[in-house]
């Protein structure tokens, strides 16, 4: 029997825009895992996705695409315009969600393991798998550009899905670390780094 024990899970964090990606790359260039759960969503809403048959069966089949994936902005559409949408939707997919991230969280191999749960402070359930709580932060108007440039979407669209998420100043609350955003690629790499070594010796 194994004695090995499961990593340190380090959850990841940060309202849109803000740069989790940016980071969670920089800390898998230290060859540490990354579990995403954006990535798994898009896994279980993709073509014959674990979550397809049972969204079909709950909107109907005009939300599923003709190659069997989630027809992404009819169901953004819907959501945004409907709320409890929204709560039928989280209903089906975090569960799955949170199975499939604990799998690979148990699984990993590096000495610690990254979470990334845009909704992690939202969420609650999360926080408790967490050794620590990592947000990447900026200004909501970096946010909010940033977005625009990337998506071609208008600042009305930026600002309804930053709304939501959790105030930035409820992120920083929850926050054991922040890394600042504001500034370059450059200076991110450079705390990411100094993250990277204490988080290396909490696994210790």
């Amino acid at each position: 029997m194994s004695t090995a024990r499961p990593p340190v899970v380090i959850g990841l964090t940060g309202g849109i825009g803000s740069g989790k990606s940016a980071a969670a790359s920089r800390f898998a260039s230290h060859g540490i895992v990354v579990v995403d759960t954006d990535l798994i969503a898009h896994a279980l809403t993709g073509p014959d996705g674990e979550a397809i048959a049972r969204i079909a069966e709950v909107f109907g089949a005009e939300m599923i695409a003709p190659d069997r994936r989630l027809d992404r902005t009819r169901m953004r559409s819907l959501v945004f315009a409907e709320p409890a949408a929204r709560k039928r939707l989280e209903h089906i997919l975090h569960p799955m969600i949170r199975a499939e991230s604990e799998r690979q969280c148990a699984s990993a191999s590096s000495p610690y393991v990254i979470l990334a749960v845009p909704l992690l402070i939202e969420s609650g359930t999360y926080r408790e798998r967490c050794s620590r709580v990592c947000v990447v932060d900026c200004p909501e108007s970096v946010q909010i550009e940033r977005v625009r440039a990337r998506s071609g979407l208008g600042e009305d669209e930026v600002r309804a899905i930053m709304a939501t998420q959790a105030k930035r100043a409820a992120r920083l609350a929850a926050a054991d670390d922040v890394i600042d955003n504001s500034g370059t690629l450059k200076a991110l790499d450079t705390q990411v780094d100094a993250l990277h070594a204490s988080y290396l010796a909490l696994a210790r």
